[in-house]
Protein backbone atom coordinates (compact mmCIF):
# COMPACT_ATOMS: atom_id res chain seq x y z
CA UNK A 1 0.00 0.00 0.00
CA UNK A 2 1.16 3.37 -0.74
CA UNK A 3 0.34 7.33 1.52
CA UNK A 4 -2.47 7.35 -1.30
CA UNK A 5 -4.83 4.70 0.31
CA UNK A 6 -4.35 6.29 4.06
CA UNK A 7 -0.81 4.81 4.93
CA UNK A 8 1.77 6.62 5.84
CA UNK A 9 5.58 6.35 5.96
CA UNK A 10 8.22 6.93 8.14
CA UNK A 11 12.07 6.12 8.05
CA UNK A 12 14.19 7.01 9.96
CA UNK A 13 18.03 7.05 8.79
CA UNK A 14 20.68 6.28 11.19
CA UNK A 15 23.98 4.45 11.50
CA UNK A 16 27.69 5.60 11.53
CA UNK A 17 28.80 8.67 11.27
CA UNK A 18 30.55 9.66 8.40
CA UNK A 19 28.91 6.85 6.58
CA UNK A 20 26.74 8.99 4.25
CA UNK A 21 23.57 9.49 6.52
CA UNK A 22 23.68 12.81 4.61
CA UNK A 23 23.60 11.60 1.40
CA UNK A 24 20.52 9.27 2.29
CA UNK A 25 18.30 12.23 3.63
CA UNK A 26 19.24 14.82 0.32
CA UNK A 27 17.71 10.91 -1.77
CA UNK A 28 14.90 10.62 0.21
CA UNK A 29 13.70 14.28 -0.47
CA UNK A 30 14.30 13.50 -3.78
CA UNK A 31 11.81 11.13 -3.57
CA UNK A 32 9.40 13.35 -1.72
CA UNK A 33 9.79 12.80 1.56
CA UNK A 34 9.42 15.14 4.03
CA UNK A 35 13.36 15.14 5.98
CA UNK A 36 14.37 16.49 8.84
CA UNK A 37 18.13 15.62 9.72
CA UNK A 38 19.60 15.69 12.87
CA UNK A 39 16.41 15.15 14.94
CA UNK A 40 16.86 14.51 19.00
CA UNK A 41 15.23 11.18 19.59
CA UNK A 42 13.46 12.73 22.26
CA UNK A 43 11.50 15.00 19.55
CA UNK A 44 10.15 11.65 17.67
CA UNK A 45 7.25 10.76 19.51
CA UNK A 46 6.13 14.47 18.26
CA UNK A 47 6.91 13.48 14.90
CA UNK A 48 4.69 10.78 15.11
CA UNK A 49 1.68 13.20 16.47
CA UNK A 50 2.53 15.59 13.46
CA UNK A 51 1.79 12.48 10.85
CA UNK A 52 -1.41 11.65 12.88
CA UNK A 53 -2.15 15.41 12.97
CA UNK A 54 -1.56 16.16 9.13
CA UNK A 55 -3.13 13.55 6.31
CA UNK A 56 -1.12 15.23 3.22
CA UNK A 57 1.76 17.34 4.06
CA UNK A 58 3.41 14.57 6.69
CA UNK A 59 2.46 11.32 5.04
CA UNK A 60 5.85 10.53 3.70
CA UNK A 61 8.79 11.76 6.28
CA UNK A 62 12.35 11.01 6.92
CA UNK A 63 14.72 11.93 9.91
CA UNK A 64 17.99 11.74 10.52
CA UNK A 65 19.14 10.35 13.64
CA UNK A 66 22.78 9.96 14.76
CA UNK A 67 25.04 10.61 18.15
CA UNK A 68 25.16 14.68 17.74
CA UNK A 69 21.76 14.14 19.52
CA UNK A 70 23.67 11.69 22.09
CA UNK A 71 22.52 13.78 25.23
CA UNK A 72 19.11 11.99 24.40
CA UNK A 73 20.05 8.79 22.59
CA UNK A 74 19.39 6.49 25.51
CA UNK A 75 15.96 6.08 24.91
CA UNK A 76 15.76 5.93 20.65
CA UNK A 77 15.77 1.85 20.89
CA UNK A 78 12.78 2.05 23.10
CA UNK A 79 10.68 4.92 21.30
CA UNK A 80 11.54 3.12 17.98
CA UNK A 81 10.11 0.05 19.36
CA UNK A 82 6.74 2.04 20.13
CA UNK A 83 7.00 3.58 16.73
CA UNK A 84 7.46 0.71 15.02
CA UNK A 85 4.29 -0.84 17.10
CA UNK A 86 1.90 1.31 15.23
CA UNK A 87 -0.55 -0.48 12.67
CA UNK A 88 -1.26 2.96 10.70
CA UNK A 89 2.28 3.99 10.14
CA UNK A 90 5.28 2.16 8.22
CA UNK A 91 8.36 2.45 10.15
CA UNK A 92 11.34 1.82 8.45
CA UNK A 93 14.84 2.02 9.88
CA UNK A 94 17.64 2.63 7.14
CA UNK A 95 21.13 1.63 9.14
CA UNK A 96 24.68 2.81 6.74
CA UNK A 97 27.56 1.57 7.73
CA UNK A 98 31.16 1.02 6.60
CA UNK A 99 34.59 -0.21 7.75
CA UNK A 100 36.37 1.35 10.76
CA UNK A 101 39.10 2.43 8.09
CA UNK A 102 36.87 3.95 5.68
CA UNK A 103 35.26 6.35 8.25
CA UNK A 104 38.59 7.26 9.89
CA UNK A 105 39.69 8.11 6.10
CA UNK A 106 36.75 9.85 5.73
CA UNK A 107 36.55 12.00 8.68
CA UNK A 108 40.58 12.85 7.80
CA UNK A 109 39.68 14.01 4.13
CA UNK A 110 37.00 16.49 5.52
CA UNK A 111 39.11 17.42 8.82
CA UNK A 112 35.42 17.20 10.78
CA UNK A 113 35.86 15.88 14.32
CA UNK A 114 33.27 12.59 15.33
CA UNK A 115 30.70 13.65 17.15
CA UNK A 116 32.39 11.19 20.11
CA UNK A 117 36.11 12.30 19.71
CA UNK A 118 36.33 15.56 21.01
CA UNK A 119 38.92 16.93 19.15
CA UNK A 120 40.95 13.27 19.41
CA UNK A 121 41.94 10.74 17.20
CA UNK A 122 38.59 9.67 15.41
CA UNK A 123 39.40 5.36 15.55
CA UNK A 124 38.39 4.93 19.30
CA UNK A 125 35.35 7.02 18.75
CA UNK A 126 34.34 5.35 16.03
CA UNK A 127 34.59 2.02 17.95
CA UNK A 128 32.70 3.86 20.87
CA UNK A 129 29.77 4.38 18.67
CA UNK A 130 29.60 1.35 16.87
CA UNK A 131 28.73 0.04 20.17
CA UNK A 132 26.47 2.43 21.38
CA UNK A 133 24.76 1.38 17.79
CA UNK A 134 24.91 -2.14 18.34
CA UNK A 135 21.33 -2.65 19.51
CA UNK A 136 19.56 -0.16 16.97
CA UNK A 137 21.77 -2.01 14.25
CA UNK A 138 19.72 -5.23 14.92
CA UNK A 139 16.69 -3.38 14.41
CA UNK A 140 17.01 -2.35 11.11
CA UNK A 141 15.06 -2.80 8.59
CA UNK A 142 17.68 -1.99 5.87
CA UNK A 143 21.54 -2.07 5.92
CA UNK A 144 23.59 -0.43 3.56
CA UNK A 145 27.52 -0.82 3.70
CA UNK A 146 29.09 2.16 1.82
CA UNK A 147 32.47 1.35 2.42
CA UNK A 148 32.90 0.69 -1.37
CA UNK A 149 30.29 3.13 -2.21
CA UNK A 150 30.84 6.67 -3.85
CA UNK A 151 27.83 9.09 -3.09
CA UNK A 152 26.00 8.77 -6.46
CA UNK A 153 26.48 4.88 -6.15
CA UNK A 154 24.52 5.44 -2.74
CA UNK A 155 21.71 7.32 -4.20
CA UNK A 156 21.04 4.84 -6.82
CA UNK A 157 20.84 1.99 -4.07
CA UNK A 158 18.20 4.34 -2.04
CA UNK A 159 16.33 5.96 -4.68
CA UNK A 160 16.13 1.91 -5.66
CA UNK A 161 14.91 0.76 -2.54
CA UNK A 162 12.22 3.25 -1.51
CA UNK A 163 10.67 4.01 -5.43
CA UNK A 164 8.48 1.06 -5.05
CA UNK A 165 9.83 -0.29 -8.12
CA UNK A 166 9.24 2.48 -10.37
CA UNK A 167 11.58 2.65 -13.09
CA UNK A 168 12.04 6.22 -14.32
CA UNK A 169 10.95 8.46 -11.18
CA UNK A 170 12.19 12.28 -13.15
CA UNK A 171 13.27 12.75 -16.72
CA UNK A 172 15.22 15.42 -17.57
CA UNK A 173 15.92 16.26 -21.52
CA UNK A 174 18.56 18.97 -22.50
CA UNK A 175 18.00 20.04 -26.05
CA UNK A 176 19.72 22.79 -28.27
CA UNK A 177 18.15 24.65 -30.90
CA UNK A 178 18.52 27.94 -32.71
CA UNK A 179 16.16 31.03 -32.30
CA UNK A 180 15.95 31.83 -36.24
CA UNK A 181 14.01 28.97 -36.34
CA UNK A 182 11.43 29.24 -33.25
CA UNK A 183 11.81 28.27 -29.57
CA UNK A 184 10.71 25.02 -28.74
CA UNK A 185 6.96 24.93 -27.67
CA UNK A 186 7.87 22.10 -25.05
CA UNK A 187 10.26 23.59 -23.45
CA UNK A 188 10.15 24.29 -19.52
CA UNK A 189 13.88 26.41 -19.38
CA UNK A 190 14.86 27.88 -21.89
CA UNK A 191 18.62 29.62 -21.83
CA UNK A 192 19.79 32.25 -24.30
CA UNK A 193 23.51 31.37 -25.14
CA UNK A 194 24.01 34.14 -28.13
CA UNK A 195 26.06 36.72 -26.07
CA UNK A 196 28.61 33.88 -26.39
CA UNK A 197 31.61 34.34 -28.86
CA UNK A 198 30.48 32.61 -31.89
CA UNK A 199 32.48 29.88 -33.89
CA UNK A 200 30.10 30.84 -37.30
CA UNK A 201 32.30 33.27 -37.80
CA UNK A 202 35.58 31.07 -37.78
CA UNK A 203 35.66 29.41 -41.14
CA UNK A 204 37.28 26.46 -40.33
CA UNK A 205 34.79 25.72 -38.15
CA UNK A 206 31.55 26.83 -39.36
CA UNK A 207 30.89 23.64 -40.76
CA UNK A 208 30.73 21.70 -38.01
CA UNK A 209 28.50 21.64 -34.95
CA UNK A 210 29.23 21.42 -31.02
CA UNK A 211 29.55 18.09 -31.50
CA UNK A 212 32.60 18.44 -33.20
CA UNK A 213 35.83 18.91 -30.74
CA UNK A 214 37.08 21.94 -32.27
CA UNK A 215 33.68 23.94 -31.94
CA UNK A 216 33.10 22.56 -28.18
CA UNK A 217 37.02 23.36 -27.76
CA UNK A 218 36.29 26.90 -29.16
CA UNK A 219 32.69 27.97 -27.22
CA UNK A 220 34.11 26.02 -23.71
CA UNK A 221 37.51 28.11 -24.05
CA UNK A 222 36.18 32.14 -23.03
CA UNK A 223 35.71 32.80 -19.49
CA UNK A 224 32.14 34.61 -20.10
CA UNK A 225 31.40 30.73 -20.95
CA UNK A 226 32.70 29.17 -17.91
CA UNK A 227 31.45 32.05 -15.69
CA UNK A 228 27.57 31.33 -16.81
CA UNK A 229 28.24 27.32 -17.08
CA UNK A 230 29.07 27.67 -13.43
CA UNK A 231 26.10 29.43 -12.64
CA UNK A 232 23.56 27.50 -14.49
CA UNK A 233 24.61 24.35 -13.02
CA UNK A 234 24.07 25.57 -10.05
CA UNK A 235 20.60 26.96 -10.44
CA UNK A 236 19.71 23.17 -12.01
CA UNK A 237 21.13 21.34 -9.48
CA UNK A 238 18.95 23.41 -7.27
CA UNK A 239 15.99 23.73 -9.10
CA UNK A 240 15.48 19.77 -10.16
CA UNK A 241 14.72 18.03 -6.90
CA UNK A 242 12.18 20.72 -6.65
CA UNK A 243 10.02 20.09 -10.09
CA UNK A 244 10.35 16.68 -9.19
CA UNK A 245 9.03 16.94 -5.35
CA UNK A 246 5.74 19.16 -6.96
CA UNK A 247 5.21 16.53 -8.89
CA UNK A 248 6.37 16.96 -12.34
CA UNK A 249 7.82 13.81 -14.13
CA UNK A 250 9.78 15.68 -16.86
CA UNK A 251 11.25 18.67 -17.47
CA UNK A 252 12.83 20.07 -20.89
CA UNK A 253 16.25 22.16 -20.83
CA UNK A 254 16.14 24.27 -24.18
CA UNK A 255 19.85 26.05 -24.87
CA UNK A 256 19.35 28.07 -27.55
CA UNK A 257 22.20 30.42 -29.71
CA UNK A 258 20.91 31.83 -33.35
CA UNK A 259 21.17 29.01 -35.52
CA UNK A 260 21.20 26.63 -33.19
CA UNK A 261 24.76 24.36 -34.86
CA UNK A 262 27.30 25.57 -32.59
CA UNK A 263 27.06 27.02 -28.98
CA UNK A 264 23.65 25.74 -28.03
CA UNK A 265 24.95 22.62 -29.08
CA UNK A 266 28.36 22.54 -27.43
CA UNK A 267 26.75 23.36 -23.84
CA UNK A 268 23.44 21.03 -23.85
CA UNK A 269 26.22 17.93 -24.27
CA UNK A 270 28.57 19.54 -21.34
CA UNK A 271 24.94 20.20 -19.27
CA UNK A 272 23.59 16.22 -20.05
CA UNK A 273 26.97 15.21 -19.47
CA UNK A 274 27.07 16.50 -16.31
CA UNK A 275 24.13 16.39 -14.61
CA UNK A 276 24.21 12.54 -15.29
CA UNK A 277 27.37 12.74 -12.89
CA UNK A 278 25.27 14.73 -10.12
CA UNK A 279 21.28 13.03 -10.10
CA UNK A 280 20.60 9.19 -10.82
CA UNK A 281 17.69 10.43 -13.39
CA UNK A 282 17.15 9.50 -16.54
CA UNK A 283 18.47 11.87 -19.24
CA UNK A 284 18.37 12.25 -22.50
CA UNK A 285 20.08 14.54 -25.04
CA UNK A 286 18.68 16.35 -28.62
CA UNK A 287 19.69 18.48 -30.57
CA UNK A 288 16.78 19.90 -32.78
CA UNK A 289 18.27 22.49 -35.25
CA UNK A 290 22.35 21.50 -35.82
CA UNK A 291 21.73 19.33 -38.83
CA UNK A 292 19.18 21.56 -40.56
CA UNK A 293 22.36 24.22 -40.08
CA UNK A 294 24.53 21.41 -41.77
CA UNK A 295 22.51 20.87 -44.64
CA UNK A 296 22.12 24.87 -44.82
CA UNK A 297 25.88 25.64 -45.04
CA UNK A 298 26.30 22.68 -47.46
CA UNK A 299 24.13 24.10 -49.92
CA UNK A 300 25.20 27.72 -49.13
Amino acid sequence: MNSEEGIKKLIVVTGMSGAGKSVAIQSLEDLGYFCIDNLPPILLPKIVELMHENNDSLSKVAIGIDLRGKDFFDNLSNELQQVTNLTDIVVQILYLDAKDRVLVTRYKETRRNHPLSEGGSPLPAIQQERQMLADLRGMATHMIDTTEMKPKALRSHILELFNNGKDNIFKINVMSFGFKHGIPIDADLVFDVRFLPNPYYIETLRPLTGLDASVYDYVMKWKETTIFYNKLMDLLKFIMPGYMREGKSQVVIAIGCTGGQHRSVALAERISHDLKEFFDFELSTSHRDAMIEGKINEKA
